[in-house]
């Protein structure tokens, strides 16, 4: 199940933000090269990369990383075209790269709409760009991106710019779905819920003044399940889209979130 020997992965944000846990990202890519993918992934520095790189080499993996501003035409295209000189294909994309700034649109400045515009959806359109062509010359491709519950319904924070970039990859990767089906490449979207990972610590100093206990609670207690996932919860939905027992799915999402999006927030 969920063979992916040989394939080249090309994943982005797999590095790892301070505390505890591992990330999407890092998850995803340690999943894929334990299922004997070769990882190619582009992060914003290298640095934070290292434990995930270590992870996959420790395993007899393959991880190699190149520096990416993922908002950045050129940059992306150097990540695309470096990882063609070392590999010649691209087999699986995996977009996940996002930030969450907090805003209504009265108080969010336009700069910080604009930055994540940048960072939330135009890094999803500029991998595809490149890497689609790639993709469509060889027959066949998958591509995965990383949404969230907050682009499907109001998850209790204000966060408009992040809310509606969020939306808009779950239709971006719908339309380019169909218009990619006929040419062998499939494109589908994971929706994570409330996970908590080392990133979402950090969301406690701007949506918990700084309690993360408080905050993780409260956020735990939004779940019907009762707890939130984790980074490993995302990464085998991603697994799934990415591999052959996907075969007939595109267009699609997975929601991963512990029954949130079915829920009335009514016990």
């Amino acid at each position: 199940m969920h063979d992916l020997t040989g394939k080249i992965v090309l994943i982005t944000g797999l590095g790892q933000s301070a505390g505890q846990g591992w990330g999407i990202g890092a998850a995803t890519a340690i999943l894929m090269a334990r299922q004997g993918a070769k990882i190619f992934g582009g992060n914003r520095t290298k640095a934070s990369t290292l434990s995930t790189q270590s992870a996959i080499e420790e395993v007899g993996g393959v991880c190699d990383i190149v520096e990416c501003d993922v908002t950045d035409s050129n940059s992306v295209k150097g990540l695309v075209d470096a990882c063609m000189a070392k590999h010649g294909r691209i087999d699986i994309l995996v977009n996940n790269v996002g930030r969450s700034e907090p805003g209504s649109p009265a108080t969010m400045s336009p700069e910080v709409w604009d930055a994540q515009v940048n960072i939330n959806l135009n890094s999803v359109f500029l991998l595809c760009h490149y890497t689609l062509p790639i993709m469509e010359k060889q027959g066949s491709g998958a591509i995965v991106s990383i949404s969230s519950i907050a682009g499907m319904r109001y998850i209790g924070k204000p966060q408009i710019a992040y809310s509606a970039t969020k939306a808009a990859i779950i239709h971006f990767m719908k339309t380019a779905a169909i218009m990619y089906a006929v040419k062998g490449i499939r494109l589908n979207t994971v929706v994570p819920g409330l996970m908590e990972t080392p990133y979402t610590q950090g969301l406690a100093a701007k949506y918990g003044q700084g309690d993360y206990e408080s905050f993780k609670q409260m956020r735990n207690t939004q779940v019907p399940m009762g707890k939130m996932g984790d980074a490993w919860d995302v990464a085998n939905a991603a697994l799934f889209l990415a591999s052959d027992e996907a075969k007939y799915i595109t267009g699609q999402e997975i929601v991963v979130d512990g029954g949130i999006t079915s829920s009335t927030g009514r016990t």
